[in-house]
């Protein structure tokens, strides 16, 4: 087991104060930062020529983001576990960082007891994430996929309700949409009528905005001209 006085960390973040700040408390707690850099490409090889007893890294980073630093070091094989320390408390980022081989998912909120208690259990082997996320967690080491169990609004849709929807996002008129489907404007106006009762909603607009959230496009319609 490695001592606590010769803990030796990389950090990795962008943002210098942070990491300034950051490295006068680990060194209060007896751990040596031995490198701190706000550049993804520089601290994976610095971890590699180095070689820390654990790596702070930040999620979100212009240029190399943590999780493809993350899966970088996947990728090197290299040894020594990985904690994202991010202010980011979202959900995918956590399944995301967990799933590409962190050992632990840190807040940049947390009281910096906390942080140093989190990184001694994470060396002796332990996977540790910030307490209001532990349930996250908890889904993921019992093999279940909590994204997965996110219900879109759009799946109780049929799938000529979903094609209507895509065109209405583009802002096309039920006149429009009948003739690119090639059906009477009556049916549009029913499936329209449909898709606001079943996302329980009661505009054009607000259907539009949703199909724009979910990410739901349209395929390319073509009609002569």
């Amino acid at each position: 087991m490695v001592s606590y006085m010769k803990l030796r960390i990389i950090v990795i973040d962008d943002h210098t104060l942070f990491r300034e700040g950051l490295q006068s408390l680990l060194s209060r707690h007896g751990i040596e930062v031995v490198a701190s850099v706000g550049d993804g490409h520089e601290g994976i090889r610095l971890a590699q020529e180095l070689q820390p007893d654990i790596v702070l890294l930040d999620m979100r980073m212009p240029g190399m983001s943590g999780l493809e630093v993350l899966k970088q070091f996947q990728h090197l094989k290299f040894e020594a576990p990985v904690v994202m320390l991010t202010t980011s408390g979202d959900e995918r980022d956590l399944v995301e960082a967990l799933r590409n081989g962190a050992k632990g998912y840190l807040l940049k909120d947390m009281e910096p007891d906390s942080v140093v208690a989190a990184l001694r259990e994470i060396i002796r082997g332990e996977t540790v994430v910030a307490p209001n996320l532990a349930q996250i967690l908890a889904k993921v080491v019992k093999g279940e996929d909590p994204l997965e169990s996110e219900v879109s609004p759009l799946d109780s849709l049929t799938p000529r309700e979903r094609e209507i929807l895509s065109l209405l996002a583009e802002g096309q008129s039920n006149k429009v949409i009948a003739r690119n489907l090639g059906i009477s404007d009556g049916t549009v106006k029913l499936h329209v009528k449909a898709i606001l009762r079943k996302l329980n909603i009661h505009s054009r607009v607000e259907a539009a905005v949703i199909a724009v959230e979910q990410g739901l496009r349209a395929k390319p319609t073509y009609t002569d001209s």
